[in-house]
């Protein structure tokens, strides 16, 4: 079925007869006749009423005239919503980025960049642990990552993708002080992450290459490095997690580190993109990013 056959069984009506119709269609009349009788013979019955000088409706037709006007209406909501959902993807920068960046590097980040020269697209960011932003990058459901990263540490994101330096980071173990006081540095209880975090990923590769064993019976474990830094700041243990997250604590002493600085675990924060070719607005950004990593 061809929606132009919907067209033409509409105008037929509006006008009234074959010849004006094929008029307002700019089409031969036979070549009219021919397309109404196709729309005909796929619905399986006689529309027209043809056995009268002015053009009429069987009632198959009638009941057929309300569902070609709401099937073209439709599509053609439909098209218009399609061209909008086109436009607005082609303008939106999709980020995902890990919880602890999207709070700390994110918001101060994008504020830099926009002082210099305002981000002309809509910014669109999900938050979630390493695993399921590693997934929306593979799937295309994002067109940047922003994320940890350490180079002993393993990646879903082949060579298909790349990145660039942003900033670092880095890893150490903190405690509120009160705990090491109450039970020392070796009785402390252990806050863990799970394997769903990119900073566990790294955490463990990290010890793995220095040979270091990670907890055995952690007393409590997350894949958010937040909710960790909670526990801690609450008593309820040691945790690892990102400077950039208690820089304030341990500078007001809320939190303390536990362990030495030596055995603190270095990290970059990265951007990643797919090496083949973004929308336009996608591909300026990035170019953005390029030129002011090579400017600091």
């Amino acid at each position: 079925m061809d929606v132009t056959w919907l067209e033409d069984f509409l105008a037929l009506i509006d006008q009234g007869g074959f010849s004006r119709a094929a008029e307002s269609r700019s089409v031969s009349q036979p070549s009219f006749s021919r397309r109404i009788k196709s729309l005909e013979d796929w619905v399986g019955t006689p529309l027209i009423d043809r056995r009268t000088h002015r053009i009429g409706l069987t009632a198959a037709g009638e009941s057929f005239r309300l569902v070609a006007e709401e099937t073209l209406r439709r599509l053609q909501l439909g098209r218009e919503a399609a061209r909008a959902a086109a436009k607005f993807d082609h303008e939106t920068l999709r980020f995902a980025s890990t919880h602890v960046l999207s709070l700390t590097f994110f918001p101060r980040w994008l504020r830099r960049l926009e002082a210099e020269q305002p981000v002309e697209a809509t910014i669109a960011l999900t938050a979630d642990h390493m695993v399921a932003c590693e997934r929306l990058m593979v799937e295309g459901k994002a067109q940047f990552l922003l994320c940890h990263h350490h180079e002993a540490a393993s990646t879903r994101l082949s060579s298909d993708f790349r990145s660039v330096q942003l900033g670092h980071d880095r890893l150490l173990p903190v405690a509120v002080p009160a705990l090491l006081r109450e039970t020392g540095l070796a009785q402390a209880p252990q806050l863990a992450f799970t394997a769903e975090s990119g900073m566990g990923r790294i955490l463990a590769s990290a010890w793995e290459r220095e040979d270091r064993q990670p907890p055995a019976q952690p007393a409590f474990s997350s894949h958010l490095a937040s909710v960790l830094t909670a526990m801690a700041r609450d008593g309820r243990g040691i945790a690892w997690t990102a400077l950039s997250l208690v820089q304030e604590d341990l500078d007001e002493g809320r939190l303390e580190r536990a362990g030495p600085e030596e055995e603190d675990v270095e990290i970059e924060i990265r951007l990643w993109r797919p090496r083949a070719r973004q929308s336009m607005a996608a591909e300026s950004f990035w170019s953005r990013i390029l030129a002011s990593t090579r400017e600091a």
